[in-house]
């Protein structure tokens, strides 16, 4: 019983940034539909339903969601109101008009711009509640304004208040998920120079990274928002990503490589030197990946230096003895792209090492800022 309480609060502890998401959203919803009763607001639901939709897992993230809520409510509820009661209508035919009238330009709008999603929604709710409750539209796009104006502020103060998350410690955790991923990668594409790879593995390997690094941006943009706003401190964000970024499309190019495996009497020429090199560019990429989720610590690249160094003296060795010469053209080619893409690794790792320096200091550093 005790290791199984322990496997789940293990398993808890992991997710905490999705607890703590899941408290702030009961709390929101809970604080919203209590101010819209105080307020005696007509339809309390829309102001829980707000407060719902605005709290996200980052500050960022919610001031985003609020001012994109917000805006397309009033711009909804402004156009809904103004062809209600600039246009008569009477009857259903004449509402059926008025919807269509409603609907076409703002869902055109919201397909250029989807911020404005919620136009449309509040633009139709003011056509017809008037005609549930019997009341005018300018009454209903006034409540309908109020109602989602109580929840997105409800939502943003919950954001703020309880257990809140910031974007930046989000990239911590983000940037070590994509460089572990980036890391396996490596060693499984470069394994495939002696073994091949088969290309759905290559494009499964590929998809994976490339969602991660879609999350990561869309990460980076919440937290540079929170920094503009000194909502939350820290290193600029741009370097890391972009550094990141690099990385990636050096492994799509050692993957473009590794497709099929090198002759085989250079496999056994390079077959250790490739080996440490995997090894040592594996090993710190986790390094680094595990002091940026710390938020400390240290990650060594000399031996990433030396494995290159090795390899690429073994590389000289062969062209030297003239292996390379009797190559075929594709095989040439896709030899010399590997060393290409290992030398432009080499240069992103190195940018890796000063951006893991901005973002975690060391245990030293650490120490001193205490003392």
């Amino acid at each position: 019983m005790r290791a199984f309480a322990k496997r789940m609060f293990d398993r808890l502890s992991a997710r905490k940034t999705q607890l703590a998401l899941a408290v702030r959203i009961a709390a929101s919803g809970v604080a919203a539909y209590a101010i819209a009763v105080a307020l005696h607001l007509m339809l309390p639901l829309w102001a829980v339903l707000t407060s719902l939709i605005v709290t996200q897992m980052s500050v960022g993230r919610s001031l985003k969601a609020t001012r994109d809520y917000m805006l397309g409510t009033i711009g909804g509820a402004i156009y809904g109101g103004a062809i209600a009661v600039l246009i008569p209508h009477s009857g259903e035919g004449s509402l059926l008009a008025l919807l269509v009238l409603a609907i076409v330009p703002l869902a055109f709008i919201a397909s250029l711009n989807p911020s404005l999603n919620s136009a449309t929604v509040t633009a139709v709710i003011v056509l017809l509640l008037p005609t549930m409750h019997q009341s005018n539209p300018l009454d209903s796009a006034i409540d309908r304004v109020l109602e989602v104006t109580v929840g997105a502020l409800t939502g943003l103060a919950i954001s703020f208040l309880v257990l809140p998350s910031r974007a930046v410690s989000q990239i911590r955790v983000n940037a070590s998920k994509l460089l572990e991923l980036l890391s396996a990668a490596f060693a499984e594409l470069l394994a495939g120079l002696t073994r091949g790879l088969d290309n759905d593995a290559l494009h499964r390997i590929q998809d994976g990274i490339g969602i991660a690094v879609t999350n990561l941006q869309a990460t980076g943009l919440e937290a540079e928002r929170e920094r503009s706003m000194h909502l939350s401190s820290g290193p600029d964000t741009g370097p890391l990503l972009r550094t990141i970024q690099r990385l990636r499309h050096d492994v799509v190019m050692i993957g473009r490589a590794s497709v099929v495996p090198l002759p085989a009497e250079i496999q056994a020429r390079l077959a250790r030197p490739l080996s440490d090199v995997s090894n040592a560019i594996v090993t710190y990429m986790k390094a680094v990946a595990t002091s940026l989720r710390a938020g400390r610590g240290s990650a060594d690249m000399a031996p990433v230096e030396a494995a290159l160094q090795a390899y690429s003296a073994e590389v000289a060795a062969l062209r030297k003895d003239g292996m390379i010469r009797g190559l075929p053209v594709d095989a040439a080619e896709r030899f010399f792209a590997l060393g290409f893409s290992l030398e432009q690794m080499r240069q992103n790792l190195t940018d890796l090492k000063r951006c893991h320096g901005n973002w975690c200091a060391s245990e030293d550093t650490q120490e001193k800022i205490a003392q």
